[in-house]
């Protein structure tokens, strides 16, 4: 008997279920851990190289150029010569790549590296939450969502800490990233278990995203540019503002722990109020936390690393309330092709962020940085305020329960959770009507 067939005869507890993935969740602990040292790593050496921050904006959003082409391509490719081996291919070349950024210490060459490194990532990402979808049972696969995304923000955050263990100017902290990744792989590979199949879903078109949510559509470009700002230049901001490799890793880590504590009660409070509320007080909050970060950048590092973690609760969450927004106004079998097409949207975004950033800083000094993620929350809390006189509010008990997704993820992952959610919903209203249906003929 497979495993398939095992959760469709019986429930099968979320630890059980636990138990089978854990190869999975180790590898992808591993993976997160040298993505977030080498991110950081990166903007560290590039400042210390003397690249300018417009150049080294262009290279970091070459990651999320190559992010979003991996999470298209590699459905694809699965289908054609199997999970494992796109996993050991993609985990091979993302090793590889980091170490050549230590060999070849050049603008255009990083830019390349960087690019087959978000490629890479986010093919890893897709056969990783295959493969997870494929083991859960649908009674337990939002529970398991959850400890994904913890162990995604736990490993990035710990990955930051990791900038300790040698200089950024010498190449262990590069070997010790690539060592990570090709780790990360071993568990898999020698787990057993069917392949997991592998179905993308006709996205549903941008056009009409917009049409159904405009603020959930913007909502999800402006998550986008801030995950592309805090991911591909925050360690650079960090370096430019004069902190200490042990002052920018505990930054980075406060900006990702608190996008990873307050997520969840956030989008809990959305559920029962209107979510607009919400995201108008998250915009505007993030935004007065990030002027607040610009103005005291030249201050005391303990200041500066507590004001990161409370813009990461607030500024983080965007991403997932804008999802749940949208969905609240998708048909549950929409919601899987609206994943897929709120990755493109994001996945632009993330691009846009790191040379924007870049600029802003060039033009402002460190600052800038800061100022600019203040006028992006700015932007998307104002747009949220014009969209409330322009459509009436949702009853709570209409809107799709909030799912909370990592700021890096394919459409898998959240579009997975958000159909569970979707069909739960729609079997909860046909069973509702049944009941009021009886009750009448009685």
């Amino acid at each position: 008997m497979t495993i398939r067939d095992t959760a469709a005869t019986a429930p099968t507890p979320v630890l059980v279920t636990a138990r089978l993935v854990w190869p999975l969740f180790f590898g992808i602990g591993l993976l997160m851990l040298g993505n977030g040292l080498q991110g950081s790593l990166l903007g560290v050496r590039a400042a210390e190289e003397g690249f300018g921050n417009g150049v080294t904006g262009i290279v970091m959003a070459c990651f999320f150029a190559g992010f979003l082409l991996g999470s298209t391509w590699t459905p694809s490719a699965m289908r054609q010569v199997g999970h494992v081996r796109v996993f050991a291919a993609l985990t091979a070349t993302a090793s590889v790549s980091i170490l050549l950024h230590a060999l070849i210490i050049e603008a255009i060459a990083w830019g390349i590296m960087r690019f087959l490194t978000g490629l890479c990532y986010a093919g890893i990402f897709v056969v990783a939450e295959s493969w997870l979808n494929d083991r859960a049972p649908n009674e337990s696969r939002g529970q398991l969502l959850g400890m994904y995304m913890v162990t995604i923000f736990a490993g990035m955050g710990g990955g930051q800490l990791l900038l300790n263990l040698a200089s950024p100017a010498q190449s262990d902290l590069f070997m010790i990233a690539s060592v990570l990744i090709s780790v990360a792989v071993v568990p898999m590979l020698l787990s057993a278990g069917p392949t997991p199949a592998s179905h993308a879903p006709q996205p549903v078109s941008l056009g009409r995203l917009y049409r159904v949510s405009p603020l959930g559509t913007v909502g999800t470009f402006g998550a986008g540019i801030v995950n592309g700002t805090v991911f591909g230049m925050g360690a650079v901001y960090a370096q430019r503002a004069g902190l200490s490799v042990a002052g920018i890793s505990l930054f980075m880590a406060a900006l990702i722990g608190g996008g990873a504590v307050l997520q969840w009660p956030l989008g809990k409070i959305s559920d029962h109020i209107d979510r607009r509320v919400i995201i108008v007080f998250v915009t505007f909050a993030a935004a007065a936390v990030a002027a607040s970060a610009a103005v005291a950048g030249g201050g005391t590092t303990g200041l500066l690393v507590l004001l990161a973690a409370v813009f990461g609760g607030l500024g983080f969450a965007i991403h997932s309330l804008s999802i749940a927004y949208t969905n609240d106004y998708l048909a549950p079998e929409e919601m899987v092709g609206g994943s897929s097409g709120l990755v493109l949207v994001l996945g632009a975004g993330s691009i846009l962020g790191p040379p924007a950033v870049g600029w802003a800083m060039a033009l402002g000094g460190p600052a800038g940085f800061f100022w600019w993620l203040t006028l992006i929350h700015a932007a998307i809390g104002l747009f949220a305020l014009w969209r409330m006189t322009r459509r009436t509010h949702l009853p709570a008990g209409d809107q799709a329960p909030y799912v909370a997704v990592p700021a890096q993820t394919s459409w898998l992952a959240s579009g997975a959770a958000e159909d569970v959610y979707g069909r739960r919903a729609a079997d909860e209203g046909a069973a509702g009507a049944a009941a009021d249906e009886s009750g009448g003929a009685g």
